[in-house]
């Protein structure tokens, strides 16, 4: 190489020794397109992958994946606009992709004839972009005009343009947004609720709009009205309709934090704000008003639990009515996960124990009955509208670590379910199995967990394990199918293991915020006990026991090697947060101090401090084996981040430390199969040979 790591790093740098308030020798790698840090970013991915592809069965299994994430055999997932079905697929012969449609009764074959509405590849040849699709709001009840998303290499920011779905045409001087976090929404055929960067002072502190303007066909954006404007130190506000057979609401919603709301009715020019708690999100069912409680709620005679779904009329709420009907009320395990609407029915998914169940909410002339419907003993349900509100029909899946996924149609209140698609199995499980186990963490609580090991595995310790968690964000980590692991990792003899530490969403807001802020190191210590526990159960050994995770997972992962590095023997740590001393002031991440606390504020900066990664390097350590993996076109979590960690570790003297970064991607690390086929096969030879597994 022309230049040396060496030759990049700042000379004589005191590393973690420092304060953490010192000043930090890395700042340059924040400057994502700098000159200087993108050839710290080749020199680093040459090393790199070259230690990595160099592996006998690198480019094997680099191909399996691809050809599983082309396969023609997957399920193509779809969504109904007036006489179609349409869906956006890639495969080998379309990377970026293409926007289709079918009609329902072709959809049903094992093989539809597909019409190709808008061709990604197409596109970014003729007009020399790497377009990457974002998706599309087409609009109600006509479907004729959409509003598509474009983003160049997967970044958040995306260009929006008008689409005639009849022409399949881009509209010439139609409605279009320059690059930007844009929201756009049909208000009608003619207008729409617009928040984008306007120019100075038009974006929140998080970088996403401040200001909702009513935007008019034939006008240039400059003359949009102003609708509502938000503060600076907002995440995001924007403006929407709900709109169903027989009802029209114009919805403006503030988001002061991550995890709160106020949603305010426009009627005309008035706006009469909807009375619910700042921490609930709200939906519409008909005349019904949907809201889901995230901390309880004392409203008129009715105490309502955090964690429910309730219904109420909505004219009657304005009129000051509080007689709610309870759609789900958790319990100590069952935690509501999400719900959907049809013509007549709410159906309602949740979690038991992490694991998927259904129920079917009917409603007419003013009363509600209640249907439960069958499930699997494991696995994750997944529920989607077939159509807008004009039938009672909907889409089903259900997926579990051995069994891919399966779509079915339902129809709500009927308990009438067909199969539709089911995809092949890409691995063999026959010889497998999935249990559930539970950990004790620090304070006592019970830590659910899955695993997937060989039938009958042997307990001597020596089985390579891969551990995976989030933790964050009122997320659930339920059971999914992943065909990369099940080539990769599961039928080479590896364990999988997945943890539902606290932070996440599996048993409602109270295991979310039994990890927030000041509580972080709960989840922490949460991972820390499903790892011990694994050792004890002699299902593996440190040496054998790899790690990995994303975005906030990525800051758990950069925790775990650093408050416990004897505990792994290999860390994949993707697009992660590291540095908790600026994640604020980076990208998109003024927006998640509701998550963490804010590091401006000595008293949260006390707290904060003690799991930071970045500022808990520590030289003299015996770190595990670790890789980076980001990208540099995420401008959700700023790849400074890793870049910055990956610096800091090398000048401690650390050696077993690698750091690759995609130039596209996004956050999602990857914007094609190719690149996902290349990021899946880099992790995972990496921690099997790490780990010491066989081939």
């Amino acid at each position: 190489m022309k230049k040396t790591l060496a030759s990049l790093a700042i000379a004589g740098t005191a590393v973690a020794a420092q304060a953490a308030d010192a000043p930090d020798p890395y700042l340059w790698l924040e400057d994502v397109s700098g000159p200087k840090a993108l050839d710290w970013v080749a020199a680093h991915n040459a090393v790199s992958t070259a230690m990595i592809t160099r592996d006998p069965g690198f480019e094997d299994l680099r191909s399996q994946i691809r050809d599983i994430l082309d396969s023609k055999d997957r399920i193509p997932y779809v969504n109904r606009m007036g006489e179609y079905f349409y869906n956006f697929w890639r495969d080998a012969e379309h990377p970026r992709g293409l926007w289709r449609r079918t009609r329902p009764e072709q959809y049903r074959n094992a093989q539809p004839e597909w019409e190709t509405v808008l061709d990604l590849d197409a596109l970014a040849k003729a007009e020399n972009e790497n377009w990457v699709w974002k998706g599309g709001e087409c609009r109600y009840p006509d479907w004729n005009r959409c509003l598509i998303s474009l983003s160049r290499g997967g970044a958040d920011a995306v260009v929006v343009r008008e689409f005639d779905l009849p022409a399949k045409a881009f509209v010439k001087d139609g409605f279009t947004l320059p690059e930007a976090k844009s929201e756009a929404h049909w208000v009608g055929p003619d207008a729409l609720f617009v928040g984008t960067d306007f120019g100075a002072g038009s974006l929140t502190d998080s970088g996403y709009p401040r200001l909702v303007k009513l935007w008019r066909r034939g006008t240039p954006l400059a003359a949009a009205r102003p609708v509502f404007e938000g503060r600076k130190t907002d995440v995001a506000v924007s403006g929407f309709v709900s709109e169903r057979t027989g009802y029209r609401r114009e919805i403006i919603q503030r988001s002061p934090s991550f995890f709160t709301s106020e949603y305010w009715l426009r009627e005309g020019e008035h706006l009469s704000r909807i009375a619910v708690p700042d921490d609930a999100q709200l939906g519409f069912f008909g005349a019904q008003l949907l809201v889901q409680l995230r901390s309880a709620w004392k409203a008129g005679a009715a105490s309502l639990k955090a964690g429910s779904l309730v219904a109420i009329d909505f004219d009657a709420f304005r009129a000051g009515k509080r007689d709610f009907k309870v759609l789900f009320e958790p319990t100590a395990l069952t935690a509501l996960d999400a719900y959907i609407t049809t013509r007549t029915h709410v159906v309602v998914s949740t979690l038991d124990n992490v694991k998927g169940r259904l129920v079917e909410w009917g409603f007419a002339a003013g009363s509600w009955t209640r249907h439960e419907v069958a499930a699997p003993a494991y696995g994750s349900l997944g529920v989607m509208p077939v159509d807008h509100d004009e039938s009672d029909d909907y889409f089903l899946t259900h997926v579990d670590f051995l069994t891919p996924d399966s779509l079915y149609l339902a129809q709500a209140g009927t308990g009438q379910r067909s199969l539709l698609k089911q995809r092949p199995a890409f691995f063999d499980a026959s010889g497998m199995e999935i249990a559930q186990f539970e950990a004790e963490s620090r304070d006592g609580t019970k830590v659910p967990y899955f695993i997937v090991t060989p039938r009958g595995v042997v307990l001597d310790g020596e089985r390579p394990t891969l551990l995976y968690g989030y933790g964050g964000f009122e997320v659930s980590m339920t059971p999914w199918y992943s065909a990369a692991a099940g080539v990769a990792w599961l039928e080479k003899g590896g364990v999988f293991v997945l943890a539902n530490i606290r932070g996440g969403g599996e048993f409602g807001p109270r295991w979310h915020e039994a990890a927030l802020k000041e509580k972080r190191q709960n989840a922490y210590d949460d991972f820390i006990a499903v790892a011990q526990d694994l050792v004890a159960r002699k299902i593996t050994r440190p040496e054998r026991l790899g790690i990995m995770g994303g975005s906030n997972g990525g800051l758990l992962m950069g925790v775990m090697m650093t408050q416990r590095p004897e505990l792994f023997g290999a860390v994949v740590c993707q697009v992660p947060l590291l540095d908790m001393r600026r994640y604020n002031k980076l990208l998109a991440g003024a927006s998640w101090m509701g998550e963490y606390g804010d590091p401006d504020d000595p008293a949260q900066w006390d707290y904060i401090r003690r799991y930071s990664p970045y500022q808990n390097v520590r030289p003299g350590v015996r770190y595990p084996k670790i890789l980076f993996t980001t990208s540099t076109r995420d401008d959700r979590v700023h790849p400074g981040h890793a870049r910055k960690m990956m610096a800091r570790l090398e000048a401690s003297g650390v050696k077993n430390v690698w750091y690759y970064e995609n130039t596209e991607g996004g956050h999602a690390g990857a914007a094609d199969n190719s690149q996902v086929a290349f990021m899946n096969a880099l992790e995972y030879t990496f921690l099997w040979e790490m780990l010491g597994g066989k081939r």
